[in-house]
């Protein structure tokens, strides 16, 4: 296997593991998130339905890719591009999901928190586009030589 598609596999390996793992820790494990998700008494109960929806969706899309990335059946480069399309779900919705009237990427009560924003982007749209760039990167170093 050549470096370049070794990369590949290592950066959808890593998105897959924080797909797998990271709604999980930050809407119901890291206090200063979770008390805007999960530990949040002002949602209400369908609302923390939807969250732990979100939560097991993405820890199932997450094992799923990282199966499809160690698989030792099928085509590896198939599986691999297989797996990104899968990672790329969850944050491909975060896009969708915020263009929806009366949606918000945070609530007002907790806009001014530091956890909401890096560099004063707001951090779900930031760890979305990350997610997909690195996807995207992956792909490209994984192109099969024509």
């Amino acid at each position: 296997m050549s470096p370049s598609k070794k990369a590949s596999r290592v950066l959808v390996g890593l998105v897959a593991a924080g797909t797998t793992v990271g709604a999980l820790f930050v809407d119901a494990l890291l206090p200063e998130t979770a008390r805007q998700h999960m530990h949040n008494p002002r949602w209400p109960a369908h609302a923390k339905f939807h969250n732990a929806q979100y939560i097991v969706m993405s820890a199932v899309l997450g094992g799923v890719a990282m199966r499809l990335l160690n698989s030792p059946n099928g085509d590896p480069d198939h599986n691999r591009v297989i797996a990104t399309a899968i990672l790329s779900v969850p944050y491909v919705g975060m896009y969708g999901a915020a263009a929806f009237p009366g949606t918000a990427l945070s609530d007002e009560e907790f806009s001014d928190s530091p956890a909401n924003r890096v560099m004063g982007v707001e951090v779900n749209i930031l760890s979305a586009s990350i997610c997909l760039a690195v996807l995207g990167t992956s792909l490209a170093l994984g192109r099969r030589a024509r």
